[in-house]
């Protein structure tokens, strides 16, 4: 079973939190600034990479992630920062700038 897939935040340009899953969170963080990504970031772009949970397969990665999306702001917030161990990777992948 491949459990190297990974459940992430986002914190985008308009304040939002944007919640994904990949199995290579780096390249996805530059697609999605790259508009190459997920819709959502058609006129908001990712600032900053908040959460990351890893150790999922890709079903446990999707279940994860629509229980994250259905929570309120306040609740991924406390998500956020009750994980503050995985935060240091976060910190390390840094979102690509949008080409000129």
């Amino acid at each position: 079973m491949n459990n190297n897939w990974q459940v992430y935040i986002i914190l985008c340009s308009d304040n939002s939190l944007y919640t994904g899953i990949s199995n290579d969170v780096e390249r996805r963080m530059q697609q999605h600034a790259s508009q190459r990504g997920a819709r959502y970031f058609r006129g908001r772009q990712p600032q900053q990479l908040v959460y990351l949970e890893s150790g999922h397969n890709r079903s446990s990665a999707s279940i994860r992630e629509a229980a994250i999306k259905k929570l309120h702001r306040l609740n991924k917030e406390a998500l956020i920062r009750s994980r503050g161990n995985e935060m240091m990777v976060a910190e390390d992948i840094q979102c690509a700038e949008k080409p000129a």
